[in-house]
């Protein structure tokens, strides 16, 4: 039995045409490793969970008529998922480019003081990453920004 004390407490769902071909690409590309992989008696993926260093998201099939790939939508997305980095954005924004990924938003600093990109898999998910530059407070944000900001953590 899986220990659900290491496992965390909001796990994203992604849906592809091809979720076998999706993570692959998703290893590959961004760095994702499989952590759960559950077959039918045919051989037909079913359910996977890939994690990146402490995050999760299961990567599934359009299994039912409410779930879709943006790929079978006309390429709308409802949702993206944003990757926090401990280092090294601008070289993972260049290897995700390498592996295919249309790099809809080029590495930049943000007034909150991240360096974030964004990108499209092949499938049409898009994804965003960033890392920490510097610590910032509200204030400063809010004066760099020109926006009122509440809950600030």
């Amino acid at each position: 039995m899986q220990n659900s004390s290491l496992r965390p407490n909001l796990i994203p769902a992604v849906h592809y045409k091809d979720p076998v071909a999706a993570i692959e690409w998703l290893e590959h590309a961004f760095g994702f490793e499989r952590c759960m992989l559950i077959y039918d008696k045919g051989g037909r993926l079913v359910h996977s969970e890939l994690k990146f260093g402490s995050g999760r998201i299961m990567v599934g099939a359009e299994w039912a008529d409410y779930t879709a790939s943006p790929a079978s939508a006309g390429g709308k997305n409802t949702q993206s998922i944003h990757i926090q980095l401990e280092h090294g954005l601008d070289e993972h924004c260049a290897h995700a480019r390498a592996a295919g990924a249309a790099v809809l938003r080029e590495p930049e600093d943000q007034f909150y003081g991240d360096r974030v990109y964004s990108a499209r898999d092949p499938e049409g998910h898009v994804w965003s990453f960033g890392q920490t530059l510097r610590q910032v407070s509200r204030e400063e944000a809010e004066q760099a920004s020109g926006l009122r900001i509440e809950g600030w953590v």
